[in-house]
């Protein structure tokens, strides 16, 4: 029997302990949560932590013995703001309380993009749409279990009230009407492709210390290095699994294989050009992830596209601000003959 806990409860003095539950437990990842919302934000020396959350917390769980699956992953929940919100507001709206606004967490680390709440600039819409894709791209790519708070996935508003237990009305409630469609079939996309990818969804933790089944490379396709990690300043990695190396096993004892894949991260906010990163056996990457878009789908492209064109160690990809992408090469295409940037 395994037991899903939120760390507030574990009863130490200042009611809070991420990490600190016995096995058999999971937690609601807050430090996730935290880490990922300063990220986007834009936030520096974040980087080194974002590393960790996007592979399990192994710093949390694995003290106690536990999987990555003790790591409830989250970015929003019923407290606080709604993904939209979270992008649409830098300070809580509470006023409908009725407490002058003094209910409520303080500390949302959230951003508005450049307009407090409702606007009709559509510069300000186009970077919420894209900070949003990238929050729910992290979240169902990284390991550990994804925790996905109802109506984030079509776009809902609490109209910046991060407190709302007390509001039965139109600031809690869902408004179909007005569903974010594009926002909705993005989601049901990046779910889909969790799903598709074993690796993404392994039993143990990727340790990296060696040439194992996650390895870490700067924009440059450079293996990254102390230097890399300690710059306050870095914003920009990709990251490689293996989709074959030391997999995890079925009941049957069969190893659970899948393609490989690079994590495109671009903290910036402006483009920057990567060099995909020679791992010594050719492989054809092709786009199938890219949060600036909304492209999402097996064969790359907006959702459902297929026949995207492949690229090989040594291209240049163009990552736009403040997104990321995922490509993927499949295993049987590991000796293919990828195209080279011209």
């Amino acid at each position: 029997m395994k037991l899903i806990a939120e760390p507030w409860d574990v009863g130490q003095p200042d009611s809070y302990d991420v990490g600190r539950f016995p096995g058999l437990w999971s937690e609601w990842n807050g430090r996730y949560r935290d880490t990922v919302r300063d990220f986007w934000r834009g936030l520096a020396g974040t980087l080194p932590d974002l590393a960790r959350r996007l592979t399990g917390s192994a710093d949390l769980y694995g003290p106690s013995r536990r999987r990555p699956n003790a790591s409830i992953n989250f970015i929003t929940c019923h407290d606080g703001f709604t993904l939209r919100d979270l992008v649409s507001y830098d300070h809580k709206h509470n006023e409908a309380n009725g407490e002058s606004n003094n209910d409520g967490a303080d500390d949302n680390r959230a951003w508005n993009c450049g307009a407090e709440g409702p606007t009709d600039d559509a510069a300000v819409l186009a970077l919420r749409g894209s900070q949003s894709r990238a929050l729910l791209g992290t979240l169902l790519l990284s390991l550990g279990v994804p925790m996905l708070l109802g109506g984030d996935e079509m776009g809902r508003t609490q109209r910046g009230n991060n407190n709302a237990y007390c509001q039965d009305n139109e600031i809690s409630w869902f408004d179909w009407g007005s569903a974010d469609a594009e926002l909705l079939a993005f989601t049901s996309a990046l779910i889909a492709a969790r799903r598709r990818h074993p690796v993404l969804r392994r039993r143990r933790y990727a340790s990296g210390a060696r040439r194992e089944d996650i390895e870490w490379f700067t924009p440059a396709g450079l293996a990254m290095n102390d230097s890399d990690w300690n710059a306050g300043w870095t914003r920009s990695f990709v990251a490689y699994l293996d989709g074959t190396r030391d997999a995890d096993r079925d009941d049957s004892g069969r190893p659970i294989l899948d393609d490989d894949l690079l994590l495109v991260v671009n903290g910036w906010w402006e483009p920057l050009t990567f060099t995909l990163p020679n791992l010594g056996t050719p492989r054809a990457w092709q786009r199938e992830v890219d949060t600036f878009t909304g492209e999402a789908g097996a064969g790359g492209g907006h959702v459902g596209a297929k026949g995207a064109p492949t690229l090989a160690a040594g291209a240049s990809l163009v990552v736009e601000p403040r997104s990321l992408v995922l490509l993927r090469a499949s295993r049987s295409g590991r000796q293919s003959k990828a195209k080279a940037a011209p």
